[in-house]
């Protein structure tokens, strides 16, 4: 037995005296005493038993160390905190460095009225539309009295007779420099109504972001108003929320400003506009021509857009909200921030209810851009920031 499990083991030819001792090892394994057969010619000392070389070798993978996260400047956090901490009213603030990923925010997860910071949402799905072949910024579309809204809609003046003969692509670009409401609307239909752009938003993982019922329905129900076609045209819409009781629309007013419809997170803002700058959204042409619309954008030019210093770049989109009083359901403005060094960060600045003054609001968010463009700077101070109080909507 013992013979037969080394010739089984170990085919090739050993010595004898190394095919006795795994003999005497095997025996020994079956339970016999081999002690005798060891003693019976058995050599002093044995040579070594040559092995060949394994024909295979075990490679242990060793894991990469986990990157340590960037951490925030101090200083700006401080900033932010001051800024939001020192304005009466119900604000949100979120910084996000695109280049680093570190994100400061004061409030930045409570959501906030959008207003027209939504029509970022609607050019994006129509971006995404044209990226996949699904239109074209060429296409033709007329504009008639059919498609007005209600409030900022400058193309209005256009819609003549017979309509106005535009494309896509103008009808984009006006909603974004001029925050157009019909070119907005018409837009939206064009690529499927409300429900195409959130399924952009909830496809591209873009967080804590609603989107609305679209411009006549949103201001109707902030209003406490239901809306009727009559309301597009000269200020029926005015005239019809004037003769409401103040009770009711306080209460809508309250409403809105509680549980936004059209609400949105400041950090998931920032969040969005980085993915867009990193291209993770859009093509590279559609992201392209986004941004740089964006950077030609003509509304709110002493938000933060007053506080950007000369060789820096800025892009960005504004939202305002009806008013009751001293109070506005609405005022932002988030965009991207460009500096001569490379560096990149999405901001968002939202003010969802306050009796502030405009130039209060501006300060706000000028401010915001005046710390972060110290903290890039290694924490310098400005020596302008070219701030206005000159009201503007």
């Amino acid at each position: 037995m013992g013979l037969y499990l080394v010739t089984q083991i170990l085919p090739f030819h050993l010595p004898k005296p190394a095919a006795a001792i795994l003999l005497a090892a095997a025996l020994c394994a079956c339970g016999h005493d081999t002690r005798t057969h060891i003693a019976i010619g058995a050599p002093a000392a044995p040579r070594p038993i040559p092995m060949p070389s394994p024909a295979y070798s075990v490679v242990i993978p060793v894991p990469a160390p986990t990157p340590r996260p960037i951490r925030a400047p101090e200083a700006l956090v401080s900033n932010i905190s001051m800024l939001t901490r020192n304005f009466n009213g119900r604000v949100g603030i979120a910084v996000r460095s695109i280049d680093q990923g570190w994100t400061v925010d004061s409030n930045g997860d409570i959501r906030l009225p959008q207003q027209s910071v939504s029509k970022l949402w609607v050019a994006m799905t129509v971006l995404d539309y044209r990226d996949s072949g699904r239109l074209r910024l060429e296409d033709p579309v007329v504009l008639t009295k059919d498609d007005f809204t209600l409030f900022h809609q400058p193309v209005a003046a256009l819609i003549k007779g017979d309509g106005y003969h535009t494309t896509i692509g103008e009808l984009l670009h006006r909603a974004l420099t001029m925050s157009d409401n019909t070119c907005n609307d018409r837009l939206l239909r064009y690529v499927g109504g409300p429900a195409a752009v959130r399924d952009f938003i909830r496809r591209k993982g873009l967080g804590d972001i609603r989107f609305g019922p679209g411009e006549k329905l949103l201001q109707s129900a902030t209003a406490g108003l239901e809306w009727k076609p009559e309301f597009a045209f000269g200020n029926a819409f005015t005239r019809a929320r004037a003769r409401l009781p103040q009770t009711a629309r306080i209460q809508a007013f309250e409403r809105y400003v509680a549980d936004p419809p059209d609400g949105a997170a400041p950090e998931a803002i920032a969040g969005a506009l980085a993915k867009l700058k990193r291209g993770e959204l859009l093509s590279k042409d559609s992201t392209d021509l986004l941004i740089g619309t964006m950077e030609s954008s003509k509304t709110g030019k002493q938000r933060m857009h007053g506080a950007v210093p000369a060789g820096w770049s800025f892009g960005h989109k504004t939202g305002t909200g009806q008013d009751l009083g001293s109070r506005t359901a609405g005022y932002n403005d988030v965009g991207l921030l460009m500096a001569p060094d490379g560096h990149s960060y999405a901001i968002a600045v939202m003010i969802g209810d306050t009796p502030k003054s405009i130039p209060e609001r501006q300060a706000l968010m000028q401010g915001v851009v005046m710390a972060v463009v110290a903290s890039n700077n290694g924490g310098q101070s400005l020596a302008s920031a070219g701030r206005s109080t000159a009201p503007e909507r």
